[in-house]
């Protein structure tokens, strides 16, 4: 079929865009009918054309119909860049906001919660694992003798919404601990190692509010272009073993909670023009790099060498995501640079 010929170009673009997000689900079988899912959005444009693609497959209308339970969680990281607490709750206001039009259950967490985190976090929960096609399969079967209507309604009432939204409310935590986590980070010498300690942290309370509300799956926004540019700065930070888990649609490192990344074949361009046709609503929110150097730190420096490089030479992202993670050898595929 032409597609030019048989629908608008602009229908054809997002026919692929959700066929896409779809067939990335449904041929690696991680998510089972009915399973709690946990989406991670940080309110930029990946992460909400993810939650946007969520949205669309839950829809009654939709075709290859997704079927498990979503929810949303929202870190607030407004502690080190040094924001009042009224710019804060402003902010979360605007991600509040952004979240109910979904009906999707939600967190807003402050990133000061990390530090009462137990010890336990940082320890894989090991469970025990059958096959996972004969496990899919039983699911399937099971969720559709259960459900008579064959859907999932993951929409909950608005007074559970605001209970869930009233406990994660700036002024509840203590200062004592926005001035430890801050004086934490003031520690940390280099840019590099805060963005490093930052992206640590960040992973254990998502992690650990998983385990808490009862999600087995955690679905990440990282797109093509930022896992490339994630997988050269590990590079540079000697980190080379963990390219397979890092650049992988799943990472399973966590053991009982296994990461997702439906977004991973998606370029940053690509997502940007999804989200301007169809006004998918997202916030723009700083962050430690905002506005710095591209020398400030090896994650700028390598973002805005990929990012320039991709200007003039459109498969840069393509080639050191899928080259690198196909070889399983960073080292041997990065000489197509050099």
């Amino acid at each position: 079929m032409d597609c030019g010929q048989a629908i608008p170009k602009r229908g054809c673009f997002k026919e692929h865009f959700v066929h896409k997000f779809r067939a990335m689900l449904g041929k690696n079988r991680i998510i089972f009918p009915g399973e709690k899912v946990l989406l991670a959005v940080s309110g930029g444009s990946s992460s909400c054309a993810m939650l946007n693609q969520v949205q669309e497959g839950l829809g009654q209308n939709a075709h290859k119909k997704l079927r498990f339970k979503p929810g949303i969680v929202y870190i607030d990281e407004g502690c080190l860049l040094g924001q009042s607490t009224e710019k804060r709750q402003k902010t979360m206001a605007q991600i509040n906001s952004l979240f109910k039009m979904t009906g999707f259950p939600h967190h807003i967490i402050p990133l000061e919660m990390v530090l009462n985190l137990p010890p336990s976090v940082l320890e894989p929960v090991h469970l025990a694992t059958d096959d996972p096609a004969g496990s899919y399969k039983e699911a399937v079967d099971h969720f559709m003798q259960s459900s008579p209507v064959h859907s999932v309604d993951p929409r909950v009432d608005r007074s559970e919404l605001s209970a869930l939204t009233d406990a994660t409310n700036p002024q509840l935590i203590a200062e004592a601990q926005t001035q430890t986590l801050q004086e934490l980070f003031s520690r940390v010498k280099t840019l590099t190692a805060k963005e490093d300690l930052l992206h640590t942290l960040r992973r254990h309370l998502l992690v650990s509010t998983a385990r808490t509300e009862g999600y087995s799956k955690l679905m990440l926004g990282e797109n093509c272009t930022r896992l490339a540019v994630k997988l050269l700065a590990n590079i540079a930070l000697g980190r080379g073993a963990q390219l397979a888990v890092d650049t992988a649609f799943c990472d399973p490192r966590y053991g009982d909670i296994v990461a997702v990344k439906p977004m991973r074949d998606y370029t940053a361009k690509e997502i940007s023009l999804y989200n301007y046709m169809w006004n998918v609503p997202y916030v723009f929110i700083p962050s430690l790099e905002t506005k710095t150097a591209d020398k400030s730190s090896i994650q700028r420096l390598t973002e805005s060498f990929v990012v320039k490089l991709q200007v003039d030479f459109p498969s840069t992202v393509s080639t050191i995501y899928r080259q690198v993670w196909g070889n399983g050898s960073g080292m041997r595929s990065l000489t197509v640079f050099g």
